[in-house]
């Protein structure tokens, strides 16, 4: 009997298609590992009137997404968290707290993400950008990497990521 909840930490620059990935997966992580609950950075913001986009106003509100997943995952629900969190301090706090953790980096080129313009921040001047403004601490040591350079449909890169989580997870 699992004690927590797994933890699949996706993370990358804003734009890179974390949440899609993220989505993509959601199904599949149910049918193989129980219950799970799929969250963005950005769905957190909106629900608790997070505000604040300055580097420390960031690692405050990325620490309040650890307590938010810690309250989950002790009721034994799998959460599947796509957020920019490109914070050395919560990687380490992410392994340090969760036990069944899974560190998923979506790599991809900011000049490419930039010029895709999906996200507002892309298509006007905004301050306090990552990748632009802030620079990113990618993880040190990711257990997946998948690298999105747009040439792929997200099937297809969902389906590259559920074979990397089947590697780490069933031994």
């Amino acid at each position: 009997m699992k004690k927590t909840g797994k933890v699949f930490w996706i993370t990358g620059l804003s734009g890179s298609g974390k949440t899609s990935l993220a989505n993509k997966i959601k199904s599949q992580i149910k049918v193989k590992y129980g219950p799970t609950i799929c969250i963005s950075g950005d769905q957190i913001r909106k629900i608790f009137a997070l505000k604040g986009y300055s580097k420390n106003e960031r690692l405050i509100i990325g620490k309040k997404y650890l307590n938010f997943i810690k309250f989950i995952t002790k009721e034994k629900i799998n959460v599947i968290f796509s957020v920019v969190g490109l914070f050395h301090e919560l990687h380490k706090l992410n392994r340090k707290l969760f036990p069944n953790y899974l560190e998923i980096y979506i790599k991809s080129n900011f000049n490419k993400v930039k010029s895709k313009r999906k996200k507002i921040f892309y298509r006007k001047k905004f301050k306090d950008v990552w990748g632009q403004d802030i620079k990113p601490e990618f993880p040190k040591n990711p257990d997946i990497i998948i690298h999105n350079k747009f040439n792929k449909t997200v099937e297809i890169l969902s389906g590259e990521l559920l074979k990397k989580i089947d590697k780490k997870l069933i031994k």
